[in-house]
């Protein structure tokens, strides 16, 4: 299956809730682990066995595990090979983006099946011109993979970039909305490349149906909200995976605990999001 119809599953057996699995030094320290390599380990073995078959997707922050040097990508790598194929997708947040052979090393490492870090999909930058993302593309087609590209995301920074107007008149943010679209295409029950789109960017004037799945960051304790939510996706509520770290990991290191907090949002989410797909 494509990586747009296991999305499609995912979202219509557990819902939009995407819990990023970002372990803060100051997170560890709550959790009383440590925030030491033993600590990542405890954290991340919580992690796999609270969510694993028991929500839809997760997205592992791939810099906070590397801070721990190759021992840390080793826990990366067990982490993902945990939770992959339980019913719930990997979404590997590493922001890659380059040109060429190393664009290409790149998708091999996080979306081929035989790589030791080989994700359901991964999130990467446009900003070397969306050209330079074809190998991603490429790898995850024969992989049956998803990439996630930035497209309006919610740091102050990013309106300078992201808002500028190209040469077709369009914003950049509206000419990789536009480039996505036309590579998903008419793939039914959608496609596999998504944008990241934040929760709190306030509004947007730009044409966010992509027939692609929406990757919303900034959920919860960065401040977007269930309105913000719906405000802003107005149409294509039923393409929305929302992200949220905080606010699930918040109840660790106590595994049922975290299953329930994932889980009940969930099922707040299905209610508030509702639509008549």
């Amino acid at each position: 299956m494509s990586f747009g119809s296991r999305a499609r599953a995912a979202l219509d057996a557990y819902g939009p809730v995407c819990v990023g699995i970002d372990p803060h030094a100051s997170l560890l320290e709550e959790w009383g682990v440590g925030d030491d390599l033993t600590g990542l380990e405890r954290f991340a073995a919580a992690c796999v066995e609270a969510f694993a078959g028991h929500v839809g997707f997760v997205k592992p922050q791939s810099a906070f595990f590397e801070r721990f040097g190759s021992a840390g990508v080793r826990v990366l790598e067990d982490t993902i090979a945990g939770l992959r194929h339980t019913g719930t997708l990997v979404i590997l947040d590493v922001k890659r983006g380059d040109i060429g052979s190393t664009a290409a090393a790149y998708a091999d490492a996080y979306l081929d099946d035989d790589s030791p870090l080989g994700a359901d999909a991964v999130t990467v930058s446009p900003y070397l011109g969306f050209g330079s993302l074809a190998p991603f593309f490429e790898v995850a087609e024969r992989n049956d993979a998803g990439v996630f590209v930035l497209a309006l995301t919610s740091n102050p920074e990013a309106p300078e970039v992201q808002h500028a107007v190209v040469g077709n008149g369009r914003t950049v943010a509206g000419t990789v909305l536009q480039q996505l679209r036309e590579l998903n295409g008419d793939a039914a029950p959608m496609g596999s490349f998504g944008a990241v789109v934040g929760a709190t960017i306030g509004s947007s004037a730009e044409d966010l149906d992509i027939n692609g799945p929406l990757l919303v960051p900034g959920f919860g304790a960065q401040g977007g909200t269930v309105e913000d939510v719906r405000r802003l996706f107005a149409g294509v509520l039923d393409q929305v995976i929302v992200s949220t770290s905080r606010g699930v990991l918040a109840v660790g290191p106590d595994v049922a605990g975290l299953r329930e907090s994932a889980t009940s949002l969930n099922s707040e989410l299905v209610g508030s999001l509702k639509t008549d797909r």
